[in-house]
């Protein structure tokens, strides 16, 4: 779990990101989920959005993708998300 000064230093971080992964039409597909977190793995830190043709809203497509991939939701504004999981390799520095 994540304290309210970590996700601030993440937010911070996660603004400079440019989205990795989009929802598109096909929803959270297992792809998706694979890929995602093999990118959360080696960065700790993605930033994806959702498309208006996405068939979820962006609180449960976070919820989803979060639940899938053990990791932390830091942020949702508008149709971006920013996830984080630490890495067991690759950790960065809170």
């Amino acid at each position: 779990m994540l304290s309210k000064s970590d996700k601030t230093k993440l937010r911070g971080m996660g603004q400079k990101l440019r989205p990795l992964f989009q929802i598109g039409k096909d929803g959270i597909t297992e792809n998706l989920c694979a890929t995602l977190s093999d990118s959360l793995e080696a960065h700790e830190l993605v930033k994806l959005n959702a498309l208006k043709t996405c068939p979820v809203g962006i609180q449960e497509a976070a919820l989803d993708l979060s639940a899938a991939t053990n990791s932390e939701i830091v942020q949702i504004i508008g149709k971006t998300v920013i996830l984080y999981r630490r890495s067991k390799k690759n950790k960065c520095e809170l």
